[in-house]
């Protein structure tokens, strides 16, 4: 959910789900066997949030990354949290965090190259798995108690002012906020009452000028805080009132255990592993796209697609190397540097690596998705990607009688693989057809003179 705000005043607010505001990402590759081609990044999706929560226990780490665009003095937001947060729990991130997730975990496109069907094929040594690695005046606060409202904490860090509200009602709330010159959206009563009778909290952050304006960076950075909280959840209905057609919402979950997996709406694997044609590789990034979008359409209920599930020590292919401890530290993967039975190596070096990622990508619009996100930890460990695949013909010369085999199989092939795409995107049969390069004869033919003087 990439939020797009008017400025209607000194401060118009941004409600956003617990921290859904993204940053862009630029591919990197590794060697693997096979070939990296491409990712899928967060850049291809317009509307799109990221956030990372670190979970162990009650414990969690939420990172809020900012894409906001426009004035930074009309920039404010307003989080639901679970408990009343204080100054040493609240922190500024590093924003090449988001990018290095992204990076590691992207759906991916590979290659890999047929051999001659001409030469016998060289005896393959099995390749080892990877190891497992491991506020104000007295006349103001009489104000804000007659509105049920209560400024609880109110601190800075970094280039942020921060208060934490408790509040009694939704419109006593409502009404403090608009008096304090923060714009907000049409409807967000109903949507704070409950989160009120549950008792949370709200954060709300605006920038603090000076502090900016001293700074080296011109961007927001993200904002991080840590709890503790049986809730394992993630607030999206306040995010949903700024809302114009659909959003996209990509979450790193971090863990020790392993995979994570919503509690109240369905987790089902993004289609993968499959074949597609040659040509992809130059629209990789509308292939996602339509693929992500036909998924969507057929599930036609409220569902989180797993994109990526992985153990961060080791990754096949690589489309970037696994975070480095520091790196994860960064991210708040707090337990990185504890001793323990499940600490294992990292082979890019660095230290122990003890983390497990799930990448989940929902799309939602205002009438999907009617209760916030609440997710579990299980122990499982099975990876999983969204990888595709592209294989290439051999396309040399061929003097054997086994080259007539091949080449039918590989038209074979190819008619699959359009076939396939037809499904996954819903892209025209006839498009896909006319752009398929068809494997008929091998693109180094033997000269002409070569008939007339073989040798």
């Amino acid at each position: 959910m990439k939020i797009k705000l008017n400025t209607l005043g000194r401060k118009a607010i941004a409600f956003l789900l617990a921290g859904c505001i993204f940053l862009g990402i630029a591919p990197s590759a590794l060697a693997f066997c096979g070939f990296f081609v491409a990712q899928a990044d967060s850049d291809l999706f317009n509307e799109a949030s990221q956030v990372i929560i670190v979970r162990d226990g009650d414990r969690t780490v939420l990172t809020m990354a900012n894409d906001y665009q426009g004035e930074v003095e009309d920039f404010a937001l307003v989080v639901p949290v679970p408990v009343l947060l204080e100054e040493d729990q609240v922190n500024v991130g590093d924003p090449t965090i988001l990018k290095r997730l992204d990076e590691y975990s992207a759906p991916r496109l590979v290659e890999y190259f047929d051999s001659n069907p001409c030469q016998p094929p060289m005896p393959r040594s099995a390749m080892p798995a990877p190891a497992p690695l491991e506020a104000d005046s007295m006349a103001q606060q009489e104000s804000d108690r007659s509105l049920g409202v209560t400024i609880e904490a109110e601190f800075s860090v970094g280039e942020y002012d921060i208060l934490i509200l408790s509040a009694q009602e939704s419109t006593g709330l409502e009404t403090w906020l608009r008096q304090n010159d923060y714009q907000i959206p049409t409807g967000a009563s109903a949507v704070l009452q409950p989160y009120i009778r549950q008792n949370f909290k709200f954060f709300v952050a605006k920038v603090n000028l000076e502090e900016f304006n001293a700074g080296e960076s011109q961007k927001l950075r993200p904002l991080m805080m840590a709890y503790e909280s049986p809730r394992f959840m993630l607030p999206i209905r306040l995010g949903m009132l700024n809302a114009q057609g659909d959003q996209d919402l990509i979450i790193y979950l971090l863990t020790r255990s392993g995979q994570v997996e919503l509690t109240n709406y369905r987790t089902v694997k993004i289609p993968s592993e499959f074949d597609v044609p040659e040509f992809v590789e130059d629209e990789f990034p509308d292939f996602y796209q339509a693929a992500f979008q036909t998924a969507y359409e057929q599930e036609r209920k409220e569902v989180g697609f797993l994109e990526y599930a992985w153990d961060m020590s080791w990754c096949d292919p690589c489309a970037a190397n696994p975070l480095t401890p520091e790196e994860l530290r960064k991210a708040g993967v707090f337990w990185i540097g504890e001793t323990g039975p499940q600490e294992r190596i990292n082979p890019f070096g660095g230290g122990a690596v003890d983390a497990f990622i799930t990448r989940l990508h929902v799309r939602y619009s205002r009438d999907r998705f009617p209760e916030d996100l609440a997710f579990q930890t299980t122990g499982n460990r099975q990876n999983f990607q969204g990888r595709y695949i592209i294989r290439r013909p051999y396309r040399g010369e061929m003097n054997c009688s086994a080259a007539a085999d091949y080449r039918a199989q590989v038209r074979d092939r190819q008619e699959q693989e359009a076939h396939q795409l037809v499904s996954v995107t819903g892209w025209r049969k006839t498009d896909i057809f006319r752009k398929i390069n068809w494997f008929n004869e091998p693109t180094e033919r033997r000269p002409w003179w070569r008939n007339l003087w073989p040798r």
